[in-house]
């Protein structure tokens, strides 16, 4: 689960973690009572608006709307309502929303950190996440904050530090202070990025995060240490025991159809193909998405109504892929060990039958516990539905449905 930057930057403060203050609003009129805010607190005379959305790029992207950037600096309280009111309520396009943007509903009206004094201010990259192939958690870290990580990891990767902590184990000060140290720091800015990766690991331990990535992570000219940006992404299967972070779920932000999949108990990920996929279980749903392709076709879809699949399930998956105009074709591809063929099938054409006119044909490949039987009660369904038994099979009859 994804959330705002300004719900990411107070989930860091209260481990610790310096942050570059800031207060959300919706409106302009709460953008300025914001800025006041910040200016009593903080002092700050500038102040960064931010657009808040699930995506990257916000700084490069536009608002179609208004021809606005999703970062914009105001240089005295009464810009603040003006630059807000360029990006509230219109369309952001970035790199990561692709086309068709995402609509803004909040900004965080943050202070400026960017400030004079005796050293130019320094922008670093620093993140957290699994590497699953050693089985730790990994500090990713660069002297080239602010830009791309991929394209830094391309062009110079020898400027990507990297540093793996044991889970069992933990971070260990010497960890911390060898980043610190490869980073290029000292002083009183070394000592401020060990106090700084320290308390970033215990926030991302302590919330069961998926991937933390603070970019950029800001050396002030006073050579303190904080979180400009912030991108925090939980683990979804360990938010029954993270209630209060779970609340921050903004469904606003998430695909219409990926929500109400997720009611139904199913696995759904919106694609760009024209057929749509219905599996039972996620290794099963790759091999199946790898066959489209290999018939001529695109997966439209990524969805696993998971090993009880029965009727229920496999009605809402039928209107969810439906509502996708793209999709040319659907292939339900069945493998009845947990659950049996025979009963897959018949819920197959119970949910046909309930939906009613399905317009794009529908394959139905059924391999397993009463495979036959499965593909028996399909042909003399009298539907709009055929059966394959063999991936080669199947992989004919998209081709054919689709051409």
């Amino acid at each position: 689960m994804n959330i705002h930057e300004y719900q990411a930057k107070e989930l860091l403060k209260s481990y610790g973690v310096r942050i570059q203050e800031g207060i959300v609003a919706d409106s302009p009129e709460g953008a300025l009572e914001a800025a006041k805010k910040l200016n009593a607190s903080t002092g700050t005379s500038w102040y960064v608006i931010k657009a808040q959305i699930h995506a990257g790029g916000r700084g490069k992207g536009m608002v179609n709307e208004t021809g606005s950037r999703g970062v914009v600096l105001a240089k005295s309280l009464e810009d603040v309502p003006v630059k807000a009111a360029g990006i509230l309520g219109g369309t952001l396009v970035t790199i990561q929303t692709g086309a068709e943007g995402k609509k803004v509903n909040k900004v965080l009206v943050a202070e400026d950190v960017y400030y004079p004094g005796a050293s130019e201010p320094k922008e670093y990259y620093l993140s957290i996440l699994l590497d699953r192939g050693r089985g730790s958690n990994v500090i990713m870290a660069s002297t080239e904050g602010g830009m791309d990580i991929e394209e830094v990891a391309e062009k110079h990767p020898e400027k990507i530090i990297k540093e793996w902590i044991d889970p069992k184990v933990g971070l260990q000060p010497f960890q911390a202070r060898k980043v610190a140290f490869k980073l290029g720091l000292e002083g009183n800015a070394f000592k401020e990025m060990v106090k700084f990766i320290t308390s970033l690991y215990n926030a991302y331990v302590g919330s069961d995060a998926a991937q933390f990535e603070i970019n950029p992570v800001l050396k002030t000219s006073d050579d303190k240490i904080l979180a400009v940006d912030a991108k925090v992404g939980l683990d979804d299967n360990a938010l029954y025991r993270q209630k209060a972070l779970a609340e921050l779920r903004d469904i606003a932000e998430e695909d219409p159809l990926e929500v109400e999949a997720g009611k139904s108990g199913l696995n759904y990920v919106k694609l760009d193909g024209n057929v749509g996929c219905m599996v039972n279980g996620a290794g099963l749903a790759m091999a199946t998405m790898d066959m489209i392709k290999l018939s001529g076709g695109e997966p439209a879809n990524f969805l696993d109504v998971g090993g009880g699949a029965n009727a229920v399930t496999v009605e809402a998956g039928f209107r969810i892929i439906l509502q996708d105009p793209n999709v040319k074709a659907i292939l339900i591809n069945v493998f009845g060990g947990i659950v049996r063929c025979d009963r897959i099938a018949n819920g197959v054409v119970e949910a046909y039958k309930t939906i009613g006119n399905i317009p794009v044909p529908i394959i139905v490949r059924l391999q397993g516990t009463n495979a036959e039987e499965g593909a028996r009660i399909i042909d003399e369904s009298g539907l709009k539905v055929s059966s394959a038994i063999t991936l080669k099979d199947a992989a004919e009859k998209v081709k054919a449905a689709i051409s």
